[in-house]
C-alpha cells in the first residue's frame, strides 16, 4: 500500500477546489446573460422574435451535450490540463464573441446563436470536472466532494443573475471605445466579466492544479491513463466489470431528474401568471425570489446530504429525494374549485397575435416579452381564454404553488448529488471521461427537452395533465431504482474489495 504524505494530501484537494472553481464558473457563463438575452438580442437585430430566442437558449444545452462525451474521451487518454485548457479558451472566445455581436450589419442573431452554443461547449467540461474529481478522491472522500461541486454549480446559478443586476448601472449605452469596437453596457459588461474569470481560471490550472488518483481506500496512484495503470497491475475487470445495467439505470434517473427541474423552472411564470393575474413584471421579481431561496436551499442541502449519506447511504437518499420531488409535484395539481380569473382583453383587442404557440421550443417567459412589445397601454393579466382549459381547470393557490417550491428545492439537490455519486463509485477506478460525459450529455438533454414538452402540455391541456404526466414520469423513475436498487454499489464492493 502507497501511503499519501501530507503534500500530495494539500496538492489533491488543492486541484479538486480548482475543479470547483471551474464547476462554478462554468453555472456563471450560462446564468449571468439569461435575463439580457432578449433586449440584447432585440436591440442588435430587429428581425428576431421570440422563437428564435428558444433556440438561443437551447444552443448552450445543445453545445454542451455535443462537447461533454468529446472532452471526456479526451481526459480519458491525455492529461486533463489539456481539455480543461481548451475548454475554457472556447468558453472565453465565445464570450468576447457575444460582445461583438453588433458588429456585423446583418445577421446579428446568428453571430449570438454562435457565441451562446461555443459558450454551451466549453461547458462540456463539466464531464471532465466530475470525472478528475471522482478519480481523486476515495469512496470515504467522493460523496462530499461531490456534493461540493454541486454546491458551486447552484452558487454560480443563483450569482450570475446577480452580476448581471450589478452591471445594469452601467447602463444600455455605456462606453464605446471606437478603436477596437467595444461597447462596455449592460448587455456585453457581464460576458466580458466572464471572459475574465475564464483567464484567471486558465491562470490556476497551469499554476496549482496537478493530476492526482488516489483509488477507493485512499490509497496513492502513480498513474493517471488507464493503459498506464494496467501496466502498473490494475485489474483487468477494472475495464470489463463495469454494471452497464446500474451504468444505463443512473443515465436514466439523472435524465428525469434534471427534466423535472427544468419543467418547475420553465413553468414558474406562465404558471403564476395565469392563475394570479400577475404582470410579467410581477411573475419575474417574485419568481425570482422565489427561486433565489430555493437556490439557497439548495446549497445547504449540498451540506447537509454530506453528513447525513454516511449514516444512510446514497441509494437511500436517492430514493427519498425522488419521493420529495413526486410529493412536490402532486401538491401542483388543482384541486379545489375555484377558478382563476379569466384574460378577456386579448379578445377584444385583435393586436395580440394567437398562433396556439405552434412553435414551442422557445421558453414561457419570452412568449409574455414578446407579447409587451405590442402596442398596449395596459398589460392584460389572468389566464387567456385561448387556453380552453382556463375556463374549466381549478385554480391552483398560491400556498400549494409556494409549498411545491420548498419541496423541489429540498429533493432535486439531493437527487443531483446522489446520481453523480453513485455514479462515479459504480463505475471504479477505470478512468471515467467518457461516461461522464454521457452523464451530463443526458442532462443537456433533459434541460432542452423539459421545457417544449410542458409548453406542449401547459398550453393545450392545462396544468392537470402537466403535472399528472411528471408525477408518472418520476413514479416509473423510483420503479426504475427498486428494481436497480442492490446493483447501485461501488465497483470495489461489488467485487469484494471493500465492506459496504
Amino acid at each position: 500500500d502507497v501511503v499519501e504524505t501530507q503534500e500530495h494530501y494539500k496538492s489533491r484537494w488543492r486541484s479538486i477546489w480548482i475543479m470547483h472553481l471551474t464547476m462554478f464558473l462554468s453555472s456563471v457563463g450560462f446564468s449571468i446573460v439569461v435575463m439580457s438575452v432578449w433586449p440584447y438580442l432585440q436591440k442588435i437585430d430587429p428581425t428576431a422574435d421570440a422563437s428564435f430566442l428558444g433556440w438561443i437558449i437551447a444552443s448552450y444545452s445543445i453545445g454542451q451535450m455535443v462537447a461533454s462525451p468529446l472532452f471526456g474521451l479526451w481526459s480519458n487518454y491525455r492529461p486533463r490540463r489539456e481539455p480543461l485548457v481548451v475548454s475554457t479558451v472556447i468558453s472565453v472566445a465565445a464570450n468576447c464573441l457575444y460582445a461583438y455581436v453588433h458588429v456585423p450589419h446583418s445577421h446579428n442573431k446568428y453571430y449570438m446563436l454562435i457565441a451562446r452554443a461555443l459558450v454551451g461547449f466549453g461547458a462540456g467540461n463539466v464531464a471532465v470536472v466530475r470525472s478528475y474529481i471522482a478519480g481523486a478522491t476515495s469512496l470515504a472522500e467522493r460523496t462530499s466532494a461531490m456534493a461540493n461541486t454541486s454546491a458551486c454549480q447552484a452558487v454560480g446559478f443563483i450569482l450570475g443573475p446577480v452580476f448581471q443586476t450589478c452591471f445594469t448601472l452601467i447602463g444600455e449605452e455605456g462606453v464605446t471605445w471606437k478603436l477596437i469596437q467595444l461597447q462596455l453596457n449592460m448587455y456585453t459588461a457581464p460576458v466580458l466579466f466572464g471572459a475574465l474569470l475564464g483567464v484567471i481560471n486558465i491562470i490556476l490550472i497551469f499554476v496549482i492544479f496537478r493530476e492526482h488518483r488516489v483509488d477507493d481506500m485512499g490509497r496513492q496512484c502513480t498513474s493517471v491513463n488507464f493503459e498506464e495503470e494496467e501496466a502498473g497491475g490494475l485489474d483487468q475487470d477494472a475495464e470489463r466489470g463495469i454494471d452497464q445495467v446500474a451504468v444505463v439505470s443512473v443515465n436514466f434517473l439523472f435524465f428525469v431528474i434534471l427534466f423535472v427541474f427544468a419543467v418547475f423552472e420553465t413553468i414558474a411564470t406562465p404558471l403564476t401568471m395565469d392563475m394570479y393575474s400577475w404582470t410579467r413584471k410581477e411573475a419575474v421579481l417574485y419568481n425570482g425570489i422565489i427561486l433565489g431561496v430555493v437556490g439557497i436551499e439548495s446549497v445547504i442541502v449540498f451540506m447537509v446530504v454530506k453528513t447525513l449519506s454516511k449514516k444512510t447511504g446514497e441509494r437511500a437518499l436517492l430514493h427519498g429525494g425522488l419521493m420529495v420531488v413526486l410529493i412536490g409535484f402532486f401538491i401542483l395539481l388543482p384541486w379545489g374549485k375555484k377558478l382563476p380569473n379569466i384574460q378577456w382583453q386579448e379578445i377584444k383587442n385583435n393586436s395580440i397575435p394567437r398562433t396556439m404557440f405552434s412553435e414551442m421550443l422557445m421558453p414561457f417567459w419570452s412568449l409574455e416579452m414578446m407579447q409587451l412589445s405590442s402596442n398596449h397601454t395596459t398589460e392584460p393579466t389572468g389566464c387567456p381564454v385561448s387556453q380552453s382549459w382556463c375556463l374549466n381547470t381549478p385554480k391552483i393557490y398560491l400556498a400549494q404553488y409556494i409549498s411545491s417550491d420548498v419541496l423541489i428545492g429540498l429533493g432535486y439537490p439531493v437527487c443531483n448529488v446522489m446520481s453523480y455519486t453513485l455514479y462515479s463509485k459504480i463505475l471504479g477506478p477505470k478512468p471515467q471521461g467518457v461516461y461522464m460525459g454521457w452523464l451530463t450529455a443526458s442532462g443537456s438533454g433533459a434541460r432542452i427537452l423539459g421545457p417544449v414538452f410542458v409548453s406542449q402540455i401547459y398550453t393545450h391541456l392545462g396544468p392537470r395533465w402537466a403535472f399528472s404526466l411528471i408525477c408518472g414520469i418520476v413514479v416509473l423513475s423510483l420503479l426504475v431504482l427498486e428494481i436497480v436498487y442492490k446493483r447501485l454499489i461501488a465497483f470495489s464492493i461489488r467485487y469484494g474489495r471493500m465492506q459496504e
